[in-house]
Order: structure tokens, then C-alpha cells, then sequence
């Protein structure tokens, strides 16, 4: 007679959940770290003077970056070892490896003082940003609004202007305008990141959000078009735009206030994200269970 088969205890079907569950964490975890070893390159690349190739590596931490909030999703984990393993890449991937492009592009001219402390700002201003939202993340959820411009937006933007500037005759970093410009550059778009002015996110995937935000599905594969077809320009033109969004609300939400004799609520929803709202940089991934 044969025997009856085993039926699977509690501490079986909790093994065996999470290994499922650790299986599935890779997946995103694998390309959150080729974000920080793109960013590693990146460094090397600065070093032994090849910029150009440097400022793409940027631009290819930002894609894995992009893929592993996708695949997070997608296999559906996550969990905080998934946010601090995103945050610390990010802050090396955008935040570091850009501060030493610009120093190595044309801040060096300063002098190791002003120059490093004026190429520093990414990185530090990026560092304190990720600590201040990962305090007050909740896991899993996602904000269709960024409070301050995100992380990897200020690095697109910095190393898109220097693969846009490098061929280009007429602009000679060494020349006070165009210093000037990449001082303002580099200054702007750190303090952006630590001000509550809302940058407009990509709502994940599906038939409502594609309804409801259909101008920003619109304009991000705009964005894709110009960086396919015009490359470092498409990609400075779309980032300039980006800027000009979110810039522009708050612009104009501070002139209705400014024009509204009575109750500030007449000039419409602040363009202020709540800074006590989930986390909105990359979505987090799951950790491996112990």
C-alpha cells in the first residue's frame, strides 16, 4: 500500500516563499547594481580623460536605473533593502560620478579649492536628497509628483550639456561666459533638488494613467525620438523642457498668489509636493530574505 503523501508544515511553505521571494528580488537588484558599476566606469573613464565616454556611462546608469523600477514592478517585490541599494547607487551613478565630470570638463580652472568645492555640489546635494526621502519612504508606493527635482534628472541634464558642449568651437570653457554658465548650471540645478517645487513623474503603465497623463507618455517618447535622432541635442532639449515644467508652474502659481487680492487657494493647487509623501525616485525593490 502506498504511503500517503507528505503534506508541506508552515516552515516548509515559509522556506519555500522565500527563496520564491528572493529569486524574484535579483532580478531588479542585478540591474540596480549594473546602475552603480556604470557609474564606477564612469569615474575611470573621467580619470583617464575620455569624457565623452564618461558622460554616456551616466546616461547608461540612468537606463538600468529606469529598468530596475520596471522590473521591480513587473515581478512584484518590493522592500527597504531595495531602497537603500537603489539610493546607494544612485548617489555614486548621479551624484559623485557627474561632480567629478564637471570637475575634470572645466571647474578644474578654479582651482582645486573653488573648482572641487563648486563640482562637489551634486554629489552633496544628491546625498542629502536621497537620505531626506528615503526617512520618509513608504515601500511600494509611488508618487505621480517628484518634491524637488530627482536625482537623476540633475545628471542627465549636467552631462548632456557637456556631451552637447564638447565639439562645440564657440564654447570655450576657459573663456569667463561660459564658466559662467556651468557655474550657474551646476549651482541651479543642485539646489533644485532640495526645493519643494514638484517635477512631474511617469506614472506606472496603464489604461487609466495613459488617459489621465497622456501629455506626459506624449512628451517623454518625444524625448526618446529627439535622443535618437539628434542624440546629445535631443537629449539637452528635452531636459530643457523638463526644467521649464516644472520651473513654469511654480512660476505661475507664485503670480496668481502674487495677483489675487483674497484667498491664495483662488490661484490654484501649489506646485509643492508634500514632503511627508512616499519617496517618489526609483521604485524600490525587494531585499533578499534571511
Amino acid at each position: 500500500m502506498a504511503a500517503p503523501p507528505r503534506r508541506r508544515g508552515p516552515v516548509l511553505r515559509a522556506r519555500r516563499a522565500a527563496g520564491s521571494q528572493r529569486a524574484r528580488a535579483a532580478v531588479p537588484n542585478f540591474f540596480t547594481l549594473m546602475n552603480l558599476l556604470a557609474g564606477f566606469f564612469s569615474l575611470i573613464q573621467t580619470a583617464a580623460g575620455h569624457l565623452e565616454a564618461a558622460a554616456w556611462l551616466v546616461v547608461l546608469a540612468a537606463f538600468f536605473d529606469l529598468l530596475d523600477g520596471m522590473m521591480a514592478r513587473l515581478v512584484g517585490v518590493s522592500g527597504e533593502f531595495g531602497v537603500e541599494l537603489d539610493s546607494l547607487s544612485d548617489v555614486v551613478s548621479f551624484g559623485v560620478a557627474p561632480s567629478f565630470l564637471v570637475y575634470q570638463f572645466g571647474l578644474d580652472q578654479l582651482g582645486p579649492m573653488w573648482g572641487g568645492l563648486l563640482a562637489s555640489l551634486p554629489a552633496l546635494f544628491g546625498a542629502v536628497r536621497l537620505a531626506k526621502f528615503n526617512s520618509i519612504a513608504v515601500v511600494g508606493e509611488k508618487s505621480n509628483e517628484f518634491s524637488g527635482l530627482p536625482i537623476p534628472a540633475q545628471a542627465g541634464t549636467v552631462v548632456v550639456f557637456i556631451l552637447a558642449m564638447l565639439d562645440q568651437r564657440w564654447f570655450d570653457v576657459l573663456a569667463r561666459p561660459q564658466i559662467s554658465v556651468l557655474i550657474t548650471l551646476v549651482v541651479g540645478l543642485s539646489f533644485l533638488m532640495v526645493t519643494p517645487i514638484s517635477f512631474p513623474a511617469l506614472p506606472h503603465p496603464s489604461a487609466a494613467n495613459l488617459r489621465k497623463y497622456r501629455w506626459r507618455y506624449g512628451l517623454f517618447l518625444l524625448a526618446l525620438v529627439l535622443g535618437v535622432v539628434f542624440q546629445e541635442e535631443g537629449l539637452l532639449a528635452a531636459a530643457v523642457v523638463y526644467l521649464v515644467w516644472g520651473l513654469g508652474r511654480a512660476l505661475l502659481w507664485a503670480y496668481r498668489v502674487a495677483t489675487t487680492d483674497d484667498d491664495p487657494a483662488a490661484a490654484g493647487e501649489p506646485p509643492f509636493a508634500d514632503l511627508s509623501a512616499p519617496r517618489p525616485d526609483p521604485a524600490p525593490v525587494a531585499p533578499p530574505q534571511a
